[in-house]
């Protein structure tokens, strides 16, 4: 019973991703493809990585990895940064033409976020927030969001 709700819970925030998404390309074509969709929403909770942290990420080649970056950047929706610490290094950042266009499942989350605040008690939210912490630093170790996850 827990799986069957938890996979409707991940289920209806991926659904309503896809509306929005959906939505938002009514009346026009879509600028980025599936695969790119895909590359800008891991660069986002990645929190600013290097192409090759992008690249070990998504498990592709670094040459491959920057084929795509290049894409994004020529579209408008990525940034290379340039390392304060070690200016050979770049890393990467989602510009607002992304957040603007892309960014709704956030909206979403804090929707939901704030009907829980009003459903629960502060306790039980509390209790919540500690439930997926240990889920998501515990029971998740294939999956690491490196220095955004931190936060």
């Amino acid at each position: 019973m827990l799986e069957q709700r938890f996979e409707t819970v991940y289920t209806k925030f991926k659904l309503h991703f896809y509306q929005e998404i959906f939505e938002r390309f009514q009346n026009r074509e879509a600028s980025l493809t599936t695969v790119e969709t895909f590359a800008m929403e891991t660069i986002q909770a990645l929190g600013c990585p290097t192409v090759n942290e992008f690249a070990s990420f998504m498990r592709i080649s670094p040459p491959n990895a920057a084929y795509k970056i290049n894409s994004l950047i020529r579209k408008g929706y990525v940034q290379k940064i340039q390392s304060a610490q070690d200016k050979r290094e770049y890393h990467l950042r989602v510009t607002e033409k992304y957040k603007e266009y892309y960014n709704v499942s956030s909206d979403y989350v804090r929707v939901v976020t704030e009907r829980m605040r009003e459903r629960f008690t502060p306790e039980e939210c509390k209790k919540l927030e500690e439930m997926l912490s240990i889920i998501s630093k515990e029971l998740m170790p294939e999956i690491s969001l490196g220095k955004a996850e931190e936060s």
